[in-house]
């Protein structure tokens, strides 16, 4: 009898497999970044996500960079979050469907994030066609202040300012790299936001609590806005971010209309 009920009802685990496993996945390429850097050997420039055009990208880019991280914070806060809300929802769906949903937003964060840099680097060359059409110093420098900020150049002739854009404009492609488990993390927390939406939870600076589903259309709302905005020096891929909430959302939806099966 006792067998019976602990088959039926398995204990809630807090390192349950496939969050252990990402865990350490995460830590073991973490430590590695740093070490063949020193090797010279750029794991990030090898495996981060390159913008499609780049002839540095690779479609295995979708993957690898989601277990990149930029630094001690970054891979902090991640990995926090994965194990703070990942045991939940691994707990509630089971390792296979856990890793699906993990996988799925980080590539549905990828294609999104690969989508916004489309778009803003087409609005970028279209202000360099039209700079190449009309040419004026003032172009000159208004195109070099938006989109290529830092950069001090003062060209001589009208040749060497359109040569100095198109190179500008392709070391923008190429430096473009995205990294990190944001994305898919994004899709852990609108699954927890959706199955456990009345939950209370306690939000830094904020002295009351929150339902879980207000907080994290707060979050989102936030990361939108962000995005939109495009502040100078902000280096967050939150279009990434917003990719991942979107396909975990779909796909937590899409499970819960066909019902809980495993």
């Amino acid at each position: 009898m006792s067998n019976f009920f602990q088959q039926q009802q398995p204990r809630f685990s807090a390192f349950p497999p496939v969050v252990k496993n990402l865990l350490i996945a995460n830590i073991i390429a973490f430590i590695a970044t740093y070490i063949l850097k020193n090797q010279n050997i750029d794991l990030v420039e090898l495996f981060g996500l390159h913008y499609f055009e780049s002839p540095k990208f690779k479609v295995y880019q979708i993957i690898t960079s989601m277990f990149l991280h930029g630094g001690f914070t970054h891979i902090l806060l991640n990995m926090y979050g994965l194990w703070m809300f990942g045991q939940m929802i691994e707990n509630y769906y089971g390792a296979k469907k856990f890793l699906i949903l993990y996988f799925v937003a980080g590539i549905g964060a990828s294609l999104i994030q690969e989508l916004s840099l489309w778009v803003y680097f087409h609005h970028v060359q279209d202000a360099i066609s039209v700079f190449n059409s009309s040419s004026t110093s003032n172009n000159f420098s208004f195109i070099v202040s938006k989109y290529f900020p830092g950069i001090n150049v003062s060209p001589q002739t009208v040749d060497e300012a359109k040569n100095m854009l198109a190179s500008l404009y392709q070391e923008l492609i190429d430096s473009s790299v995205t990294i990190g488990a944001s994305g898919a993390l994004f899709g852990v927390l609108v699954a927890f936001g959706v199955i456990y939406s009345e939950v209370q939870l306690f939000i830094m600076f904020i002295p009351i609590p929150i339902k879980a589903k207000y907080a994290i259309i707060g979050y989102v709302v936030i990361e939108l806005f962000s995005g939109f905005s495009n502040s100078t020096g902000d280096n967050v891929a939150h279009f990434a971010h917003l990719g991942g909430a979107l396909f975990g959302f779909l796909l937590v939806m899409y499970w819960r209309k066909r019902g809980r099966i495993y």
